[in-house]
């Protein structure tokens, strides 16, 4: 990466991600992450006061398969993680990594003005940021 090009999570966010209720079912959720071909979902807040949570695929797998829990009968509020760790658009992508990095996640939401606006990943940062620089 070039050192004078600051590039942000807004330039290498996703802006394709899945927003669900916490009562949504586990079945439900994987079937609308296959349908959006996302690798998280993102929890809606309950209210105003409340915050975002997320379930990644590997959440799935860990709390509900490996546990051999009903798809059908897990809702997405038991599995989910909540708060969520999320960025700032304007972030940094090198800030971004090392905040991954840091705190052993991912991807993240991306928030602005209270609002989710996309979802970053290292896979975003590395494929995204990166190959700006291979000129």
């Amino acid at each position: 990466m070039n050192s004078h090009e600051k590039i942000s999570v807004r330039d290498v966010m996703a802006s394709t991600y899945v927003m669900i209720d916490g009562l949504t079912t586990v079945r439900e959720g994987i079937q609308l992450a296959k349908k959006h071909n996302v690798k998280a979902l993102v929890v809606n807040k309950r209210n105003a006061d409340d915050e975002y949570g997320l379930v990644l695929m590997n959440d799935i797998a860990k709390k509900v398969l490996a546990q051999n829990r009903s798809p059908d009968r897990t809702n997405i509020y038991e599995i989910m993680t909540k708060p969520a760790l999320s960025v700032s658009p304007d972030m940094n992508v090198k800030y971004c990594a090392r905040l991954f990095e840091r705190f052993g996640i991912s991807r993240a939401p991306v928030i602005e003005n209270d609002k989710v606006i996309g979802m970053v990943s290292y896979n975003n940062i590395v494929i995204n940021g990166m190959a700006r620089d291979d000129g």
